[in-house]
């Protein structure tokens, strides 16, 4: 009898070692099955919170959800730099299977940091010229995804057509931000091209942004402001100072001409984030390789008129527009 009662516990020991390793194997199966996705967004802002949701939604609407098949791990740097690198460590130290950077900052942090997972990067006007990959063709590392490169010689010429008699320009954005620069060049040929004068009026952090638009009153009859991110988070403040002087702002995206400027020719961001998740399908699919995957832009700009802004400052905008 006492012989039984070891045996059948001896049996019961051993089918709960068998349950308990054969739980951890499937358990193990699922998790090895969940693709890891990293995300890091420079700062929150309309233009980059639309990307980011339309990356998640492009997964969603191809298989890919969160919780199910994926886990995303998203994070804000809050517009610090130091933030941004110390973000970029921790997903490269997950191991994750890919990472997306939003913004040319956090994707210059990350693209630093790690030469082996698959990178992407959306809100990243020029990659080939923020050095983050060969070229814009042929990436050539394990970096690729979408630029937010604009119309920037339409949206000069927007000035034109709200602000006939323009004869200066002030441009106004963050020192830092390779994008910004980029933009600036372009638009500066093109008013040399048209005759118009400009001043660079640049900031290196929020706090300057009010000083800055304030020294441009009654020394240029417009500014532009092409998709810098600091510049988009400091619309509001951008607007104190501009609204009462009567100073029109053409913005370089929709989500800073509705946060305080007049109008724009832009990219739908949310729509730039759902093509960019089509790029993280082929690579979570085993289908494409960043390095041969060329960067893609969006092929549609949408006028965008801020009305209010427009009666605020005494503009009638044109029927033509």
């Amino acid at each position: 009898m006492k012989n039984s009662k070891v045996f059948m516990f001896s049996v019961f020991a051993l089918l709960c070692v068998v349950f308990l390793f054969s739980g951890c194997t499937k358990k193990d199966a699922e998790n090895k099955n969940v693709k890891k996705i990293g995300i890091l967004q420079l700062v929150e802002h309309d233009a980059l919170d639309a990307s980011y949701r339309g990356f998640v939604d492009g997964l969603a609407e191809a298989g890919f959800e969160d919780g199910k098949n994926i886990k995303i791990d998203y994070q804000n740097a809050q517009g610090e730099q130091a933030n941004c690198q110390t973000i970029a460590q921790k997903l490269i130290n997950d191991k994750d299977d890919l990472i997306l950077a939003i913004a040319t900052p956090a994707a210059q942090a990350v693209a630093n940091l790690t030469k082996d997972i698959p990178v992407l990067v959306t809100a990243v006007t020029d990659p080939a010229s923020a050095k983050l990959i060969k070229s814009n063709e042929v990436p050539g590392t394990n970096v690729s995804g979408t630029s937010d490169l604009t119309p920037v010689e339409a949206q000069i010429n927007l000035i034109k057509k709200l602000v006939p008699d323009v004869k200066k320009i002030g441009f106004l954005y963050c020192s830092s931000e390779q994008n910004s620069y980029f933009q600036i060049d372009i638009a500066k040929k093109v008013c040399d091209e048209l005759g118009i004068e400009y001043v660079d009026a640049t900031v290196s952090n929020t706090n300057e942004v009010q000083q800055v638009t304030q020294n441009l009153v009654g020394k240029v009859d417009a500014i532009y402001a092409p998709t810098d991110n600091m510049i988009a988070s400091s619309m509001a403040t951008v607007a104190m100072v501009t609204i009462p002087a009567k100073l029109p702002v053409i913005c370089g995206e929709e989500g800073m001409t509705m946060a305080g400027g007049l109008a724009t020719y832009g990219i739908n961001y949310y729509e730039l984030g759902k093509q960019t998740a089509k790029q993280a399908v082929k690579i979570l699919n085993g289908e494409a390789e960043p390095a041969t995957m060329p960067i893609e832009y969006l092929e549609t700009c949408t006028l965008t008129v801020n009305k209010d802004m427009a009666q605020k400052l005494g503009i009638t905008i044109p029927d033509n527009l």
